[in-house]
């Protein structure tokens, strides 16, 4: 019974089913056990965040119309956000669940963790379940929204110098209308709270593999994956994909804020699409780098072990054939001595391949495109309507 208890842990593995919000959800009947009712979740939060703004916008008048500057209709910005990048981030919890368990489970069905060490392997996997059910943690989360991301950025640093239906913009500072009220106080902290929980269980990904590469790895350089028996860790990132499109959408959101209502172009924000992107694949396969000393170390040894055992075979082999030493009766054709000298020449290869990152290019620019995609329909904002036919018919003409 203890073993099954144990192989229990890892396989149950998961950033997503705890804390208190998760356990809200249990027994408001919003969430399951198994991570289910996804759109039920869905429509709920839309129903508290977005359908409120949209009836209070209507009453006060600034729905649409040219009351403001930036009727509720059309803040391109803030649907992005509570439309569809919250989604997201509710749809990316089903993903990463499913992904997860059967990720953190091969370290031990690959034999990567030492029967030794099996007992530090389980007792990491008990931390970082405490960590994902942390109580004061989601406080601290709700207290830094409020704080930081209401109090200060939303206020003063992201508010557009226009009239807007959630207020008017009045020497750096907000006079909110009812809407405005509901979006401070309820809609924008609930969004920022779910973006923040998930870099909070990133950290707790990050922690947990960080504690893992403490182990005595049982690594090999001959692994065909050309990362020591590691590159199942590569899937996490695939995992992770729909939270980093949910944040791209965040920035072509606010990106496109700007160039309707504000003038800007596309180009002016380069930095921060370069900046962005950089920052989402290192937040994603960054932890993943914990790992580079110990594959580095296993393709040193692999290399040396693996030179001196060709050396000492080539130097039999020319003994035995070109040096007239073999048996007789003995013929080169169909002998098992070439075969075993490719062989040897194939695993050497395997061994000068191996990375000492767990990951290759391909991921890395598989993650890029997906923070980016969202961006990419606004790069029909510098062509004008008629240019953009121009080309359009050109390149089919």
């Amino acid at each position: 019974m203890a073993t099954i208890h144990l192989l229990d842990k890892e396989k149950n593995f998961s950033l997503v089913l705890g804390g208190p919000l998760y356990q809200l959800l249990i027994k408001s009947r919003l969430a399951s056990a198994a991570s289910q009712l996804l759109r039920r979740r869905v429509l709920f939060f839309v129903i508290i965040t977005w359908l409120p703004l949209a009836l209070l916008s209507l009453i006060e008048g600034n729905a649409w119309g040219s009351q403001v500057r930036v009727p509720f209709i059309y803040d391109i910005e803030m649907h992005i956000r509570l439309l569809l990048a919250l989604p997201l981030l509710i749809i990316s919890e089903i993903v990463v669940h499913k992904r997860m368990a059967p990720v953190v489970s091969q370290f031990v069905e690959r034999g990567i963790i030492q029967k030794k060490d099996r007992a530090k392997f389980d007792a990491a996997i008990d931390s970082a379940m405490r960590w994902r059910n942390s109580i004061a943690a989601e406080v601290v989360l709700i207290a830094f929204v409020y704080i930081v991301g209401v109090g200060i950025v939303w206020r003063s640093q992201l508010a557009l110098d226009v009239s807007s239906w959630h207020g008017i913009a009045d020497g750096g500072q907000m006079q909110l209308s009812l809407a405005g009220w509901w979006l401070g106080l309820i809609s924008l902290p609930f969004f920022q709270f779910l973006l923040l929980r998930w870099y909070y269980r990133l950290f707790i990904w990050a922690r947990f593999l960080w504690q893992v590469s403490r182990l005595h790895l049982n690594l090999t350089a001959l692994h065909p994956d050309r990362c020591g028996g590691l590159g199942f860790l590569s899937a996490m990132g695939y995992a992770f994909s729909p939270v980093l499109f949910a944040q791209g959408t965040m920035l072509a959101g606010l990106i496109a804020s700007r160039v309707f209502f504000a003038g800007a172009k596309l180009p002016e924000f380069k930095l921060e699409l370069a900046g962005l992107v950089g920052l989402m694949v290192f937040v994603v396969l960054g932890p993943l780098l914990v790992f580079a000393p110990k594959l580095e170390e296993e393709r040193r040894k692999g290399a040396r072990a693996y030179g001196t055992l060709a050396s000492n075979y080539i130097r039999e082999f020319q003994q035995k054939w070109m040096m007239g030493q073999s048996p007789d009766k003995e013929t080169l054709v169909g002998s098992a001595d070439i075969q075993s000298l490719a062989d040897l020449g194939g695993s050497f290869d395997v061994i000068k391949e191996m990375k000492v990152f767990p990951f290759n290019l391909r991921t890395v620019i598989q993650l890029s495109i997906a923070t980016l995609l969202p961006v990419a329909p606004l790069l029909l904002t510098m062509f004008s309507l008629e240019e953009l036919l121009q080309r359009l018919l050109s390149m089919v003409l």
